[in-house]
């Protein structure tokens, strides 16, 4: 890709909401750097995009769970100062309860909602403070900050997304580097054909679209939002939320065990 074109890299883009991404940011007018597992899907897009909106689109076909696929991409972002966009999308839920899941399952949702997206992120920062100027995009979920009995690993994963994206917004409060995080509620993906949980099973009215989505979180982003719920109305509710986790931690920072815990 040429470096006098600015260009966007997305995850997980050969389909659903990395597939999104990657049609509005096209529409942006940005070049494309599509990684996936399913390469025939993600050069399809890219052809796809490029007549649509007369951008370029390379493909790289990689399995982000794996060492060797994950180091080529770091090593791609770390050496192209024409990425000035990061979607941290791909991602994968395994819906079970922890005692019944092999262990694997579980490395598998770390390696990928976590390992992955710090290192990627970890690959693109530098170039990005040097130039004072990037966009990094994590895609995390409404059970970052909810557990159900079998969404123990998935929930703790997004958990660290979740807290990982504002502890990153707090360390580059002083430049022009965006990080925004995204929690989107149940959307609908093909990431359920192997959550174990299926689409169907789910009120139809509680589901969003992939494009409706996307079209949300980039209207947050433009609106310079740092933590975009796509589907919740009231914000009301997120600051009621936030300052009361302030609070409590502010309650924590007394060096004194609290009165009820005292031996009597």
């Amino acid at each position: 890709m040429s470096s006098s074109q600015k260009i966007a890299v997305v995850t997980g883009a050969s389909s659903g909401i990395g597939a999104v991404y990657a049609d509005r940011l096209a529409r942006r007018g940005y070049d494309l750097l599509l990684v996936a597992r399913r390469g025939e899907r993600l050069q399809n897009l890219a052809t796809k995009l490029e007549q649509a909106y007369g951008i370029k689109a390379e493909t790289l076909v990689a399995d982000l769970e794996k060492e060797n696929d994950l180091a080529r991409l770091e090593t791609v972002l770390a050496g192209n100062p024409a990425i000035r966009v990061l979607v941290n999308n791909a991602g994968i839920a395994r819906l079970s309860s922890v005692a019944e899941t092999p262990v694997q399952e579980s490395l598998a949702q770390i390696a990928l909602n976590i390992t992955a997206l710090t290192r990627l992120t970890h690959a693109v920062l530098p170039a990005f403070k040097e130039r004072n100027e990037g966009a990094i995009i994590n895609i995390a979920s409404v059970l970052a900050v909810h557990a159900l009995p079998v969404s123990s690993v998935y929930s703790g994963t997004k958990a660290f997304v979740l807290n990982f994206s504002r502890g990153l917004q707090q360390e580059l409060a002083s430049t022009d580097v965006r990080v925004q995080v995204v929690l989107p509620a149940a959307t609908a993906t093909d990431l359920w054909d192997i959550s174990g949980v299926p689409l169907a099973a789910l009120p139809q009215e509680t589901v969003m679209s992939a494009e409706h989505l996307v079209d949300a979180a980039l209207a947050g982003f433009d609106q310079g939002e740092p933590v975009t719920w796509p589907s919740m109305a009231d914000t009301g509710l997120w600051e009621r939320y936030d300052t009361a986790r302030s609070a409590l931690f502010a309650a924590t920072q007394t060096g004194q065990p609290a009165p009820r815990l005292l031996a009597l």
